[in-house]
């Protein structure tokens, strides 16, 4: 299983970071535009027992990705793991930790595993980092764009342990 941190510190409420998470529309919104994938149905929002299915190009291959909320702590964190998708396994954690009255940390914590062991980390594994690398820093700037924010401090890889 491999696991990576990425942070950053915006200069809003971390009522106001978390309430993003929470609009309907942010998905969309954290989507990057050169990923193709588009959202085919959601149920519940962010809460436990929430579903999203999005379909996501892989190759030449359009591949279901189902997405379940395991956990939610209002204003704290919400985790989502992949029932179904292109990887073999996929659990993402989202906190949201205070750091003053008007600043709070964002963290994507993901634990991930490829599909076909060894081989596929062989094969796929750096390729898979650039593009969740790349992922994550457009989703905190998409971020702060929709919160009218500043990211003053992180964006990027806190921790890799793979």
């Amino acid at each position: 299983m491999t696991t990576v941190e990425y942070r950053s510190r915006f200069n809003v409420s971390a009522a106001a970071l978390f309430g993003f998470h929470e609009r309907t529309d942010a998905l969309e919104i954290l989507m990057p535009p050169w990923e193709q994938a588009r959202v085919v149905s959601r149920e519940g929002g962010i809460a436990a027992g929430a579903r999203v299915v999005i379909e996501t190009k892989v190759g030449p291959l359009w591949l279901p990705w189902v997405a379940v909320h395991e956990r939610y702590v209002p204003g704290v964190e919400f985790v989502d793991r992949a029932e179904r998708g292109p990887f073999r396994a996929w659990r993402h954690t989202h906190r949201v930790t205070p750091a003053g009255d008007m600043s709070a940390w964002l963290s994507d914590d993901i634990e991930y595993e490829l599909p076909l062991g060894a081989a596929g980390a062989l094969v796929a594994g750096g390729y898979v980092r650039r593009r969740l690398d790349l992922m994550f820093a457009h989703r905190h700037a998409a971020t702060a764009r929709a919160l009218g924010a500043v990211i003053t401090e992180g964006y990027g890889i806190v921790s890799d342990r793979g």
